[in-house]
């Protein structure tokens, strides 16, 4: 596997995870991160400064510090706290984001900021907003309402008891940088998870030209399962549900692989409401020639999320 070429779509807690075992290798890894991010600290300053959401792409980058460099990591997620009244500007701020808009400010332009935040912290990945215009992201339920904004789709409540039916972006077609279609093109592996259905892993895909050149690509494609359901953006899922998701939005599941965690001894924390997510979709998935690959890949300390390690071997086998 060494310098073979992986793009990892989606953003958020999944992805960073992902990338915190797979930097251990030597590959070339690329990221692209959803721009619909409205809310928290991104959401701030995207709305008082009109610059691209850099909350996704400054966690992706925090993963992928060196591990002997974790000091760095965690000054570069550093959140203020955010209780002060006398404080009410830089509150609730992660201090990443802030190195982001400080060098959108004095280079003029996303990208550069982007390359000299990974210099600084000795990060050599590379890093693509998935559009390079603003987004909204929406949605509508499955009783046809329509909800907008993605810290909307967050929360999530609204969906009680009906749920999701779709997700789309405005503008429907925005501006997509030449540089992710080839890197997806032409990478060896592309996964899509873990993360947030609806709010991580969807609003990339649905991006025409992402979506097109995922299903064009001859890439080794895998899809990694979240480890839990997210309550009510997921509720209830199975493998089955996170499939026919993929076939709504795109017209077909375009992954070849399907990696999800087969260890549920973990009791997850009742005051969570999360459950672990079942597979159901084994019989379909051999008449559909995608193969499941069910490994222990929880986190026992934190059964919500993927241990990165045991991850990123699973996903290097997967091929």
């Amino acid at each position: 596997m060494a310098n073979k070429k992986i793009v990892c779509l989606g953003g958020g807690i999944g992805t960073s995870m992902l990338l915190r075992g797979l930097k251990k290798y030597p590959l070339d890894l690329s990221v692209v991160t959803s721009m619909a991010d409205d809310g928290g600290s991104s959401g701030r300053l995207r709305k008082a400064y009109n610059i691209m959401p850099p909350g996704d792409i400054v966690s992706c980058i925090a993963a992928m510090i060196p591990d002997e460099e974790k000091e760095l990591e965690s000054l570069l997620l550093y959140r203020f706290p955010g209780n002060s009244q006398s404080n009410k500007a830089i509150d609730g701020h992660k201090l990443g984001n802030l190195v982001m808009l400080a060098e959108i400010q004095r280079t003029g332009n996303f990208y550069k900021a982007i390359e000299v935040t990974k210099r600084m912290f000795g990060v050599t990945a590379d890093f693509y907003p998935a559009t390079d215009e603003h987004v909204r992201l929406s949605a509508i339920t499955q009783d046809g309402r329509r909800v907008h904004t993605e810290t909307t789709l967050d929360l999530a409540k609204y969906s009680e008891p009906y749920g999701l039916k779709k997700i789309y972006l405005t503008p429907g077609h925005p501006q997509v940088n030449p540089a992710v279609v080839k890197s997806i093109i032409e990478a060896d592996m592309i996964i899509s998870g873990p993360g947030d259905l609806y709010t991580n892993q969807l609003p990339v895909i649905v991006v025409p030209e992402i979506g097109q050149a995922v299903l064009q690509s001859n890439a080794h494609k895998i899809f990694v399962a979240n480890i839990a359901n997210k309550p009510f953006e997921t509720r209830d899922f199975r493998i089955s549900n996170f499939v026919k998701a993929f076939e709504d939005h795109l017209g077909s599941f375009p992954f070849n692989t399907i990696i999800a965690n087969n260890n549920h001894l973990i009791p997850i924390p009742e005051n969570y409401n999360y459950t672990y997510i079942k597979n159901d979709f084994s019989d379909q998935a051999k008449r559909h020639d995608i193969s499941i690959i069910e490994a222990d890949i929880v986190k026992e300390s934190f059964p919500l999320y993927h241990d990165s390690a045991k991850l990123a071997e699973a996903v290097l086998k997967a091929v």
